[in-house]
């Protein structure tokens, strides 16, 4: 596999389900903010829901430090809807769930099964210029954790904004970061 780190969004347009309505989401719509794709094997599934909602449950942080949250999986909007529609977990989700039933996303993003027809649990932090700075990758039956998650971006973010500081394992805003230095060396 090749490393993504650095690497831009490539033009798509995908359809969505949002907020009850249809729409249609593209780079340029990501672009201007924090974004991350959350790719996630197919809806009426198992692992899913539970990985879905634990984003919503968290999405007003996201959405305090102007981060938008794009689900993406291999089933149509449509298939989105009708999820939302049967399941009360997915009912409320406050984030659009981007089809891709072409695998565009999940090809460039790395993540699509091909004989499945599905994608990977993938997690990809996109800078408001369409640069990929952090992402993961998990086996289908392996859910994620929102709140580190979150902490990613945060961290991502805190790098963007003062390049000269890095984060250390589990950082948090507010606490103690490195200055990469030759007096550090052998320090830590």
């Amino acid at each position: 596999m090749k490393n993504l780190i650095g690497k831009e969004l490539i033009d798509f347009e995908v359809q969505a389900y949002h907020e009850g309505d249809f729409k249609t989401v593209t780079k340029e719509d990501v672009l201007g903010k924090w974004g991350v794709f959350f790719f996630y094997p197919a809806d009426f599934t198992f692992v899913c829901p539970t990985e879905l909602a634990d984003v919503a449950d968290n999405y007003e942080e996201f959405k305090k430090i102007g981060c938008e949250i794009y689900s993406v999986s291999e089933d149509t909007h449509f298939v989105h809807k009708a999820w939302a529609d049967t399941t009360d977990t997915i009912k409320g989700l406050p984030y659009p769930m981007l089809g891709d039933p072409a695998g565009v996303l999940a090809k460039f993003f790395g993540v699509l099964v091909k004989e499945e027809g599905q994608a990977l649990r993938g997690t990809f932090v996109v800078d408001p210029d369409g640069v990929i700075k952090v992402y993961e990758i998990h086996d289908m039956g392996i859910g994620r954790n929102a709140e580190e998650l979150l902490r990613k971006v945060q961290a991502a973010q805190f790098v963007r904004e003062h390049g000269d500081q890095v984060c250390p394992a589990k950082w948090k805003p507010g606490e103690d970061t490195l200055t990469p230095s030759l007096d550090l060396v052998g320090k830590l």
